[in-house]
């Protein structure tokens, strides 16, 4: 499948946390971090918000993780990878599915059909493509077995120090 098939509407209420979506993008969380913090990647259901918080990566984003993830893997350059992710943040999510990125391992090409992909790989540019959609369906597939977190803040725990601190603090 290289473009083309209906996806279903996604739950922009609910994220999964950086830990699932290193496992399911299969990164490290160091670099979850690093692409978080240099905007590569960033957590669109729930960002930092200081020390304790948890990001909550929606699923448009994991299959961002994985794509970037699988064009590192062949070699492509992390300056090329910016690039390509911007171009595809400009798209809805729609869009994804129908697109196929190609790539000579020095510059990224996004094809949004077949005759693209022929032409490109004619010309001698494109050594090995990512079908979008396919990706989709395999973190679809993966992330089906991990729970969801509310994009809602944490409910709040009134106990006995809870309230002197807060005391303490003047914010009572």
């Amino acid at each position: 499948m290289l473009f083309g098939d209906p996806l279903p509407e996604l739950d922009t209420s609910t994220g999964y946390r950086g830990p699932i979506a290193c496992r399911v993008a299969g990164i490290t969380y160091r670099q979850l971090d690093y692409w978080a913090r240099t905007g590569l990647v960033e957590p669109t259901v729930r960002g930092a918000r200081g020390s304790g918080s948890q990001r909550l990566y929606s699923f448009r984003d994991i299959l961002l993780l994985k794509v970037v993830k699988r064009l590192l893997d062949t070699g492509v350059s992390l300056h090329q990878i910016r690039i390509a992710v911007e171009a595809l943040h400009e798209r809805g999510v729609e869009d994804l599915t129908a697109i196929t990125l190609m790539s000579d391992g020095a510059s990224v090409y996004e094809c949004t059909s077949a005759d693209e992909v022929i032409d490109l790989v004619q010309g001698g540019q494109g050594v090995f493509g990512i079908a979008v959609g396919r990706v989709w369906h395999e973190v679809e597939g993966t992330l089906a077995r991990f729970p969801t977190d509310s994009a809602s803040p944490a409910p709040v725990v009134e106990d006995e120090l809870a309230k002197r601190r807060a005391v303490r603090r003047g914010a009572v």
